[in-house]
């Protein structure tokens, strides 16, 4: 007896079935990590995985480290942490003008697409890389929040080679944990987190030098203007 034949609606019913299949997999997979990472430090990320030289880390919790790390994060890397919802428009569109003009690569990336990417993704893949980043984005902002965000941030961040984390980073280049950072020592660190294999935090030079002393500068207007007001 022979099978009847499938038509072709009931064929395109089933090919359209499994994407969403996936997508919902995939959305119940990622809101699940990021609810439990909203309380558990995550153990260990892909780049960290990937890091052909190994890596160190060592969590610390916003609260013992000193608030000169945050605010010196916010002074480089995201001025506007505290007021945006994980998007910068303005300075994507900023980034984007400078590049198209040549030079220096800038990045627009905030703090929460640093930390989404950190996390939950790899370092390289471009656009799709960026939709995916996109996604995580949105749901650590609104499940986790702006103190969580810059903690889990200040802990996975490289700070060096094979170094993740600003307390890594302070042991590793002060010989001190980050809950006594000075304002001067947290900008080395800030300024060392665009490209952590190329810079070092001790006895820097020529650019990395002036950042830092451009961050630490900063730090004080972070704190006196209140953009680390999320944190307190």
């Amino acid at each position: 007896m022979n099978a009847k034949p499938v038509s072709s609606s009931r064929r395109f019913s089933r090919w359209i079935t499994v994407p969403i299949r996936i997508v919902v997999v995939f959305a119940v997979f990622s809101l699940l990590m990021v609810g439990i990472y909203r309380v558990v430090p995550p153990p260990v990320t892909l780049t960290m995985l990937f890091d052909s030289r190994g890596f160190t880390k060592d969590w610390m919790s916003l609260d013992d480290m000193d608030p000169n790390m945050a605010r010196a994060a916010i002074a480089a890397e995201d001025s506007r942490f505290c007021t945006h919802h994980g998007f910068d428009v303005d300075a994507i569109a900023q980034a984007m003008r400078h590049n198209a003009s040549g030079g220096r690569i800038r990045g627009g990336s905030t703090i929460s697409q640093q930390t989404a990417k950190n996390v939950f993704l790899i370092q390289g893949g471009g656009f799709v890389r960026k939709g995916f980043e996109a996604w995580f984005t949105v749901l650590i902002e609104a499940i986790w929040g702006k103190r969580r965000i810059m903690e889990v941030y200040l802990n996975v961040a490289e700070t060096g080679i094979g170094t993740y984390g600003a307390n890594a980073g302070a042991l590793r280049y002060f010989h001190h944990d980050a809950s006594r950072l000075t304002r001067a020592e947290a900008a080395r660190i800030a300024a060392v987190l665009p490209l952590p294999k190329k810079r070092a935090a001790v006895a820097p030079s020529g650019f990395t030098r002036r950042y830092g002393n451009s961050i630490a500068a900063r730090v004080g207007v972070v704190q006196r203007d209140g953009l680390d007001r999320c944190l307190r």
